[in-house]
Order: structure tokens, then sequence, then C-alpha cells
């Protein structure tokens, strides 16, 4: 399942920065290409590959700065520089793939992270002073939803965050660095399911601390797989998912097939689609026949998610939808995002603009133990019941009955403390004490070990 893409980052105040890059992309991706060419014609020598961690910048360092706004051609053209002197420089090109990650350049920097991983499978990242945990972080290729973004949860920490890379081929983990405890970061898709069947096989007998072991879970948290895992709820309640190949869709926009064809899809309106899409992406919400089709020309996929369309907004006619985050049981408040729109992303509700928005969301956030998380307490244990894991993050809002609606479960979601601080001043204290949970959870992994 998935939660905000890279193009969460794409916010308002870094318009220019985004601008001040792209004016440099052609003349950098004739460099590039030339660069590129010359690094994948050809398999890089055992020799080549490190023994040892390298260092990179890293996934926090480089939002936070698009946050921030801070202008990235120079870090740009420095990662460029490297790779075209040095075409063996692993660090600069998984940096370069973040970048391009960030900006939405998702193919670049496909490219980029390829050539990263010939060259190197670990790499570090050091928080703080670098003295606290080691955690060893077992992640896989892909963008930025491919993993849990544990740097994001860690910024604030003194840790060391090695990141090694598995594949459906790694054939054990007997190459992975010294390391304190380790953490299963690899997200559902369909592009992960090998993958995360291929950890299940390797992490079987795993000796050492570890947190979210449980690829078998993860690999059930698929949109109709976590409305399946809900399907009884009484506290809880998710919309009817299916998958529907595009042919059947088709049918059914042209009058071949009725409606019910797709299965616990009875009645307009419902939402659609395409399979492995996310934050909104290819989404719509479909009222009449002629929609859908008109929707199935600009979509031509071969499989598509359709759910039932609840309606969810409160009596003021806005939606409201909240991201809680799960470590080790207890819940923990990430944000609230407000919206005249039923799609509802933390950016497009515009929260940077609408100040009565942000006093909502402080007002949530500040007392969510003494209300939120008291009222759901029920929907909160249905879902630990329902994802025994140590670390997961729900989509949700508040339905009028007092049930709890779950849009989505996730182990890649997004969680980060990098709004202005002028602009969000009560978020520091609450997403501090999420952090502080969650390396308290992996240093209780720790100690459970030393005490064995």
């Amino acid at each position: 399942m998935k939660g905000d893409s890279h193009d969460y980052w794409l916010l308002p105040k870094e318009v220019s920065t985004i601008i001040g890059f792209f004016i440099g992309w052609a003349v950098n991706c004739f460099v590039w290409a030339i660069t590129n060419d010359r690094i994948m014609r050809k398999e890089p020598s055992t020799g080549l590959r490190p023994a040892f961690p390298i260092d990179i910048i890293g996934k926090a360092k480089i939002i936070r700065s698009i946050y921030e706004g801070r202008d990235l051609m120079p870090l740009w053209n420095d990662l460029l520089s490297r790779v075209t002197v040095d075409p063996s420089d692993a660090a600069a090109f998984l940096d370069l793939s973040i970048i391009m990650n960030s900006v939405g350049q998702t193919s670049e920097a496909a490219i980029a992270q390829r050539a990263a991983l010939r060259l190197s499978k670990t790499y570090r990242l050091t928080f703080g002073h670098g003295n606290g945990v080691n955690v060893l972080v077992l992640v896989t290729k892909g963008d930025f939803m491919a993993n849990t973004p544990i740097e994001l949860l860690l910024e604030e920490s003194n840790a060391t965050v090695l990141l090694h890379y598995v594949d459906a081929e790694t054939a054990n983990l007997d190459d992975v660095p010294s390391h304190d405890v380790a953490f299963v970061a690899v997200s559902e898709s369909t592009e992960n399911l090998p993958v995360l069947l291929n950890l299940e096989r390797l992490l079987q007998d795993w000796p050492g601390p570890i947190m979210n072991n449980a690829p078998r879970l993860v690999m059930g948290l698929s949109r109709d797989g976590v409305a399946e895992m809900l399907r009884e709820g009484v506290a809880v309640v998710t919309p009817a998912i299916t998958r529907i190949s595009g042919s059947v869709l088709r049918n059914i926009a042209d009058g071949a097939l009725a409606l019910e064809a797709a299965g616990s899809i009875v009645t307009y309106p419902f939402i659609v689609r395409p399979l492995d899409t996310h934050a909104g992406h290819g989404m719509e919400k479909i009222t009449d026949p002629a929609q859908l089709f008109s929707f199935l020309e600009a979509h031509p996929d071969p499989i598509f998610y359709i759910s039932s369309f609840i309606d969810y907004s409160s009596q003021d006619a806005k939606f409201r939808k909240q991201r809680v985050a799960f470590i080790d049981g207890n819940a923990y408040a990430s944000h609230m995002a407000v919206s005249d729109h039923w799609m509802v992303h933390y950016q497009n509700a515009g929260m940077s603009r609408f100040e009565d928005r942000r006093a909502e969301e402080a007002a949530w956030m500040v007392s969510f133990d003494e209300e939120f998380a008291v009222r759901h307490a029920n929907a909160f244990a249905e879902l630990n019941r329902s994802f025994p894991m140590d670390y997961f993050a729900i989509d949700c809002a508040e339905m009028p009955d007092g049930r709890l609606l779950v849009f989505e479960v996730d182990v890649g979601m997004y969680i980060h403390w990098m709004d202005p601080a002028e602009l969000f001043p009560y978020k520091e204290q609450v997403m501090k004490k999420l952090f502080r949970a969650f390396e308290a959870a992996l240093e209780r992994r720790i100690q459970q070990r030393d005490k064995c």
C-alpha cells in the first residue's frame, strides 16, 4: 500500500529551487548520458566493490534542503562532476538518484541508482554525533516508496544507519556490516513481492535483534489485502476494494457488462486507480459509464483497483485525513490534513496557506493521546491484532458514526518533521516524541539481546 509519494516534496516554497534545478537540466542530462553510458556498458569488476559501507549524504539531508528552499544546483553539479571524473563513485550515483527522485525524475533516478548498486550494496548515514545505535536497514531498489524512510525517523538521533540493498536474487546476508540491531524496511508493492519472499527465507534464522522481521505480513499490505484483513472489523471500516482487469472495466463502460461484474462494487460512484499507483496519481471518482470510458482512454493500464466511495466529510463539508504511526503497538500522531476535496493529501490540502486548518491540526496533534487515541482505542486494538508488526502507519478518517475509516496500512509512509517551524510550531514536540519512541524501540531489541 502506498502513502504520499516523492511528489510530496514539491511544495509551493520550493518552486524557485525546482526551477533553478531545471534551468541546468538539459546541459546536465547530456553530460549525464555520456557518463551513464560509460558506466553501464561493462560490469564492474569484483575488486571495485568496497568491503566497507560507503558514506552518502542521504535522503534526510537532501529532502530537508528542498523543504528549506535551498538551491540544489551546487550539490547536483558537484555530484555530477564526481561521477564524470570517477565512474566508480557509488555514493555520488546514489545521492544523484535521491535528488532526481525528489524532483519527480524517477526514470533517471532509477538509472543512477542502478549504477550505484552495481558498485556497492551497502551505504552509511551518520546522524548527530554518530555515537548512538548502529542500525542495519535492509532495503531494496526503487523510488521513495520502496522502503520505510527510516532516515527521517532517526534524523534527530545520534544513530548510524547502514543501508544494505537486497533483491530477489540475494543468496545470503553474510556480507552485512557489523551492527547493533536490524530493521526490515522493504515495503509492499508488486515489484517488491519477490524481494519480500526472499527476505522471508533469508531472515528465517536471523540470530540478532531485529525490528519488523515480518516480510509475509508486509506482503499482505496491498490495498485489497488490507481491506480483506479489516473486512469484519467492528471499530474499523475500510472501503470494499477489488482488483479488476482493464478489459472488464471497458466492457462495463460500454455496457457489455453490468457494474455487478466488478464484484463487490455495485453502485456509482466508485474509485478507480491503476495498480501500484500512489499519492492520488491516476485516481478518479467515477460517477457514470461515460466518465469510466474517458478514464480508461487516458489510462490504458492492464490492472486496476476499484473501491467503493465512502463520503467521510464532516458537517462543514470538509474532509479530514489523519496519519498515525504504530510503534510496538502504541499509536503516535504524525499529521492531519483538512481539505475541501475528497482526495486528501497533505500538500493539496494547502495546510501552509490556511491558518485555521493548521490550528485544527495543532489541536489534534497536541491532544492526540487524550482524545483521538481514546476515542479509537478499540480501532487501534483491531489494527494491532490484524497487523502484528513492530512498526507500521495508517491513513485514516473519523466517520460520523464514530468508526475509524482506514484508507491505507503501510510500512513505507513518510513520517517526518520538516515543515517550517514558523508555520507549524506545534509539530516539534509531537514529532520528537514519535522519533524518540522509534529509537527506544530499536534500543529495546538490543537490551533484550544483552539480557540473554
